[in-house]
């Protein structure tokens, strides 16, 4: 009876209420949580070299160190995106933001190839969580329209700000500190943004109480990782080889049991109906196909200018700053050309912008100018990036319900990087199948620029695509 009437008691009080903090803060500290995960990318890729010479790594032993994060993002970006519904957006951001921050540490420290790997591994569950919270949280916190077009392409640019920064930084920590500086880096960044999201996030969730799909997400991050795996066998033991053939089963296997699962749970992490909206499932298609080629392109021209042209870490870093840049300005103006033209045209145009820059890469010679061996074509490449991401993200959240938003959101992430994990895994063995074993500069170059040419046919079907299945207009929620 006491604790009713205190009860009572305290439900009468007033409350003191807390004003929403601006709009402009919120989609800051959203786009600050984004940067974080995209400049772990761009700053690991500089690092590779230095990392191999250190912990005596195999060349495609390297692939993992990109692929142990990325795949483990991929796989578990749905639950992330669940998650954010069901149990809201900011303590899903808080708690993908700090595992993302305590691994980081953990990979820094890391005395051994396996320990390093194993904490990629679990950056990329922290960022499969954080991920779709930030693009969630923009979305929420500004009305459809140019305002949250704009917004969009604010945290589009401010993540691949990260790239940038990534590159810059990682060679500049690389050289006057340590490879493991390029992963301790986050943990205080991380720290203040963490301080920031308690002090200034509200709270927000669309849930209605149900379970996570845990199976799901098991099933398909294991076989994603058991295809890469069997992809990469195939360098070494071939195509028709058992130690081939047997994990691509296997993953092929997994990836039928999660449809499976999606199909018949009450609470499937992916709700198969929903690849039934054509605006979802097309632009997803086609984020799958773009970030197959595009998300390599950073790991081929950073071991392009180290290991064939003789760049230090910071000077690769250095010259990969105008791409990144290139991405920022593609991003911006995506809203801009998406008001004149629609989402649709503007993908396209992106698209083949890529196209031209991925065929003229392909071209590298051993001795290649840094103007035409790597800036160039590289801002070409990032800056179709830049325009297609953002109508192409609209697109995929455009027929979103409420309740769907953060699982949409993890969609287009976890499309995207499930491209690029089985893009890299496969672009990089057909490129070490090209070289034969000799690590001669005259043969990187000619398996960098084999892995180039097949990216440039991957986007040259992604335009297919695009013309053919995008809707012309984005729906009205």
């Amino acid at each position: 009876m006491t604790t009713m009437l205190e009860a009572a008691e305290v439900a009468h009080r007033p409350r003191r209420t807390r004003s929403a903090p601006p709009a402009w803060l919120v989609v800051a500290l959203a786009c600050a949580g984004q940067f974080l995960v995209v400049l772990d990318v761009s700053v690991v890729n500089v690092a590779l070299p230095s990392m191999r010479a250190d912990l005596g790594m195999s060349e495609s032993g390297l692939q993992w160190v990109v692929n142990a994060y990325s795949i483990a993002f991929a796989g578990f970006m749905l639950l992330g995106g669940r998650a954010g519904d069901l149990y809201g957006r900011k303590r899903m951001f808080l708690v993908g933001l700090g595992l993302f921050t305590a691994a980081s540490l953990a990979g820094g420290l890391a005395q051994g190839d396996a320990e390093l790997l194993i904490a990629r591994a679990v950056q990329g569950l922290g960022a499969a969580v954080l991920a779709p919270a930030t693009l969630t949280i923009v979305t929420s916190a500004v009305p459809e329209g140019a305002a949250r077009a704009r917004a969009i392409a604010t945290w589009t640019a401010v993540g691949a700000g990260g790239g940038a920064a990534g590159g810059f930084v990682g060679g500049l920590l690389v050289e006057t500190l340590s490879w493991r500086w390029v992963l301790l880096i986050n943990v205080p960044v991380g720290a203040l943004v963490l301080l920031g999201s308690l002090l200034w996030l509200t709270e927000s969730r669309s849930g209605d109480g149900r379970r996570l799909d845990l199976p799901g997400a098991l099933l398909v991050t294991g076989g994603l990782a058991v295809l890469a795996y069997g992809i990469s066998q195939t360098e070494a033991e071939g195509w028709t080889a058992a130690a081939t053939l047997l994990p691509l089963a296997a993953g092929l296997a997994l990836v039928g049991g999660f449809l499976l699962v999606e199909s018949r749970t009450a609470a499937p992490l992916m709700p198969l109906g929903l690849l039934r909206v054509r605006a979802v499932a097309s632009a997803n298609a086609a984020m799958f196909l773009s970030g197959s080629a595009m998300f390599s392109m950073w790991f081929f021209m950073t071991l392009y200018a180290q290991n064939v042209l003789g760049y230090s870490p910071l000077a690769a870093g250095a010259a990969l700053i105008p791409t990144s840049l290139a991405i920022v300005v593609g991003s911006k103006l995506a809203p801009r050309f998406m008001r004149r033209r629609g989402a649709r045209w503007v993908a396209v145009l992106g698209t083949t912008v890529a196209v031209a820059g991925f065929a003229w890469q392909s071209t590298m010679t051993a001795d290649g100018a840094y103007v035409t061996a790597i800036m160039c074509p590289g801002i070409l490449m990032m800056l179709g990036a830049g325009l297609a991401v953002t109508p192409l993200a609209s697109l995929a959240t455009s027929g979103a319900a409420p309740g769907e938003a953060g699982l949409v959101s993890g969609l287009v992430n976890t499309s995207r990087t499930m491209g690029g994990s089985l893009g890299l895994a496969v672009l990089s063995t057909l490129a070490a199948a090209r070289t034969g074993g000799v690590a001669s500069p005259e043969a990187l170059t000619e398996g960098y620029a084999l892995a180039f040419r097949v990216g440039t046919g991957v986007l040259l079907s992604g335009v297919v695509l695009m013309l053919a299945w995008l809707p012309r207009k984005i729906s009205a929620n």
